[in-house]
């Protein structure tokens, strides 16, 4: 009997108005493989998450990200569920139900309405950003180009290594490489670039094993061909227009299908950097015992 009061108890609190967070609006611009493990840990913490995206975002890893649903009008990833809105108002009746509102706003200009207490730059522009503009408590920049205080209060490093998911309060986060992280050996080749510019057609579905020389997609007339054995960890959705070098495709040699559809180690990593640096801020605190 005692089991069962507190799985009741546990089952109340698991509600969206239960949670100590549920009045701290949380918006995030890119709902990508970082933007999504940020908005994973958000979320299951207990904040009301918004994800702003393009009409067609460029997502490689889109089974595990809930930027998706701009494209899709909902995905899943991990139990958790993310449905595309027309407004505001959407968003907020979302959020409610549990679920993760994503709101096609390229240019963020629903977010005074929205009125966010945080806001989260997860874009990965790896550049500059310009001159800060929200006006939101707390404002977290990912990764390169961001820097302390000029453009956010505080920036989380996303580069692999020892420094993953660290919250720098002051400077900036490492420079982007260019490289990517190797794998099993395989580094450069594990990204599937355009082989010139055209719409992209799959001929692989997402979690497929694939041999080497295994044409994975097409664009115009050339094929994307596989590197190595190995299973399609990501690619861009059908129908895209691209150009000639973008990144469409990754090719994961582990070859195990269920990394295509969870969230990524350093996805979650980058998560855990941004819930520390909310918790830790003192703007935060002071709201928090306001409420």
């Amino acid at each position: 009997m005692r089991c069962a009061c507190v799985n009741l108890v546990w089952s109340a609190e698991r509600s969206v108005s239960a949670f100590p967070f549920a009045q701290i609006r949380v918006a995030i611009r890119g709902g990508g493989d970082l933007g999504s493990g940020v908005a994973y840990r958000l979320h299951q913490s207990g904040f009301p998450v918004l994800i702003t995206e393009l009409a067609q975002p460029l997502l490689v890893r889109r089974m595990a990200c809930f930027g998706s649903a701009a494209m899709d009008g909902s995905i899943t990833v991990e139990g958790i569920t993310a449905r595309r809105v027309g407004s505001v108002r959407e968003a907020l009746s979302a959020q409610a139900e549990g679920t993760i509102p994503v709101l096609i706003d390229p240019d963020a200009i629903t977010l005074p309405e929205y009125e966010p207490t945080i806001l989260i730059d997860a874009r990965m522009r790896k550049a500059n950003p310009g001159p800060r503009q929200a006006d939101v408590l707390l404002l977290v920049g990912l990764g390169p180009g961001f820097h302390v205080p000029e453009h956010c209060d505080v920036v989380v490093e996303t580069a692999r290594g020892h420094n993953l998911g660290r919250v720098i309060r002051s400077g900036a986060a490492q420079d982007d490489t260019g490289t990517p992280e190797g794998v099993l050996g395989w580094q450069q080749h594990r990204v599937l670039r355009a082989p010139q510019e055209g719409i992209l057609a799959a001929l692989q579905p997402i979690g497929a094993r694939v041999r080497e020389g295994e044409p994975i997609a097409q664009v115009g007339n050339s094929l994307v061909i596989a590197p190595f054995d190995g299973v399609l960890r990501g690619l861009i959705h059908d129908g895209l227009w691209v150009t000639e070098g973008m990144k469409v495709g990754d090719l994961d040699p582990r070859a195990d299908p269920a990394y295509c559809f969870t969230i990524s180690d350093k996805a979650l990593a980058v998560g855990g950097g941004v819930l520390e640096a909310v918790l830790s801020a003192p703007v935060i605190r002071e709201r928090l015992r306001q409420l």
